[in-house]
């Protein structure tokens, strides 16, 4: 590991001059007690007045997480989400001041985490900046020792109970062609809605021979995302939490967890450039009407069953997998009434059925509902056309990445 003087030159080199520079322009809905907090620690920070600035920037990030916590997530105020990502930044350099011991580098790492999870873009995106020196600086040297639910993984593979394999024989399998050229895959499949498994489009991706449990750890092991605990968010006891993905691995995926943990529809490759250079995005997005930094990439990395209820999305999606198997099924939008979606506006996206399992006194119309089924191997790109109906199920520990686009 570079000496913690080494690092603290390089975060330096990333930061404004001055205390006049570094300056966030907030609207009247954030206090001005706030504003004054604010200016205080970077007062505090620019004055070698470390431990002072770390313990400002706490009470900041106490009271802009009770706001970033009050009421739907859109209806948050970005500059509220600026104050928390402020907060976050002054944290993690003011932690790796010398000597800068590896925990408070890791420390520095979750808090700018939590900077680029809960905050907005502030300064060009300096968290993006100090988060790549921080992980850097921690792989070029010693990582902290593992706690006693942290074991390397070299140690353990994933668990691999057994999950029911479907029966497909008498279902409807979703076409597969190989490499089709753009005009046809428009033709036949994008402009008519229709679902189809592109071959030979994803294999050479660096993803497909690169990634495992092992790499996933070195590249993002330190890394705090969002986990969804619980077999399926329709559940009542269904939550989510924020943990590393170091823990999320021990407790979800090797060891023998009480429930089901999810590191679903999360954005990764925002989070972590390194993992985006491993994927590319299909050339068919093309396409589409939105320019390529409107596309939303999702990753969804679990133990196997997990389980993505019967629910359509407002976009085009291409699903690839990269690891494990998953079992699709896919309704037209036009058989919707058939497959009883919620009332509440939240779930309205969403079917009351439990697509394996069926209540058929109470939703019998879903058996005569047609549908198309398939298992989705490593390397093979499923397209869902926008609105179309699909229910996901993971039959081994599983990576896919997802491709939103209009």
């Amino acid at each position: 590991m570079a000496g913690p003087g080494a690092l603290w030159e390089a975060l330096w080199a990333l930061l404004p001059r001055t205390k006049e520079e570094l300056k966030l322009e907030l609207g009247e809905k954030v206090e001005g007690s706030v504003v004054l907090l604010l200016q205080e620690a970077a007062e505090l920070f620019y004055g070698d007045r470390r431990r002072e600035c770390l313990q400002t920037c706490e009470v900041l990030l106490d009271y802009s997480w009770e706001k970033l916590n009050t009421g739907p997530w859109q209806h948050v105020e970005k500059d509220w989400r600026r104050v928390y990502a402020f907060s976050c930044l002054l944290k993690a350099v003011c932690l790796c001041a010398p000597p800068g011991d590896a925990a408070s580098v890791a420390a520095a790492l979750k808090a700018c985490d939590m900077g680029l999870l809960m905050g907005a873009a502030i300064l060009g995106d300096i968290l993006l900046k100090v988060t790549a020196v921080l992980q850097k600086h921690l792989l070029s040297g010693k990582r902290p020792a593992p706690g006693p639910s942290q074991e390397p993984l070299g140690l353990k593979k994933a668990r691999s109970d057994r999950v029911p394999i479907p029966d497909m024989t008498s279902e409807r399998t979703v076409p597969r062609l190989h490499c089709p050229s753009l005009q046809h895959f428009r033709k036949h499949f994008l402009d008519p809605g229709r679902p189809v498994i592109l071959e030979g489009v994803a294999n050479h991706w660096p993803c497909m021979k690169k990634w495992s449990l092992e790499y996933i750890q070195e590249i993002a092991g330190c890394r705090t995302v969002p986990v969804e605990v619980g077999s399926r968010y329709t559940d009542e006891e269904w939550s989510q939490t924020l943990m590393t993905v170091n823990e999320f691995i021990s407790k979800y995926i090797t060891n023998e967890p009480k429930d089901i943990g999810y590191l679903a529809q999360h954005q990764l490759f925002d989070q972590i450039p390194e993992l985006k250079q491993d994927i590319s995005i299909p050339d068919y997005c093309c396409l589409g009407a939105g320019e390529e930094e409107e596309i939303t990439i999702n990753a969804w990395f679990g133990p196997q069953g997990t389980v993505s209820p019967l629910h359509q999305d407002p976009q085009q999606n291409f699903l690839t997998q990269v690891m494990g198997r998953k079992y699709i099924r896919l309704y037209s939008p036009q058989e919707s009434e058939a497959l009883y979606p919620h009332d509440t506006h939240l779930l309205h996206n969403t079917s009351q059925v439990d697509v394996e399992n069926p209540d058929v006194e109470r939703f019998p119309r879903f058996a005569e509902a047609p549908f198309l089924s398939c298992i989705l191997s490593p390397g093979e790109i499923l397209f869902i056309p926008v609105k179309y109906w699909h229910y996901v199920r993971a039959l081994d520990l599983s990576f896919s990445v997802s491709f939103w686009w209009s």
